[in-house]
């Protein structure tokens, strides 16, 4: 198990547990901890709606060409420090990871 701690969208941060045997994703890790949501493709980096802000210094997998065309499409207030939390996947080098829930400027 890692700990990964989320700031919400209304600055409350949650250190949450998830496992990194089961092939989850930080986003689906957040759903698993009951934390709220709405990823509304369900992890298929098409919407947008899980981006986040990493906050810590912990090296991500590379960003893929969907990722990045998603976020620069997407209105995203912070492309700089954004990722989508449905393409990172949950992984004993994310121990410790810092993400705050991120907003679309467009909603």
């Amino acid at each position: 198990m890692i700990t990964i701690h989320v700031t919400d969208l209304e600055g409350k941060t949650h250190d949450i547990q998830a496992p990194i045997d089961m092939g989850f994703n930080v986003m689906e890790a957040i759903r698993a901890n009951e934390l709220p949501i709405k990823a509304t493709c369900g992890g298929m980096a098409m919407c947008a709606t899980c981006n986040c802000i990493v906050k810590s210094d912990h090296k991500l997998p590379e960003m893929s060409e969907d990722e990045e065309a998603m976020l620069d499409e997407a209105f995203v207030l912070d492309v700089e420090g954004s990722r989508l939390m449905c393409q990172l996947p949950v992984s004993a080098a994310l121990d410790g990871l810092a993400i705050q829930m991120g907003e679309l400027t467009g909603e």
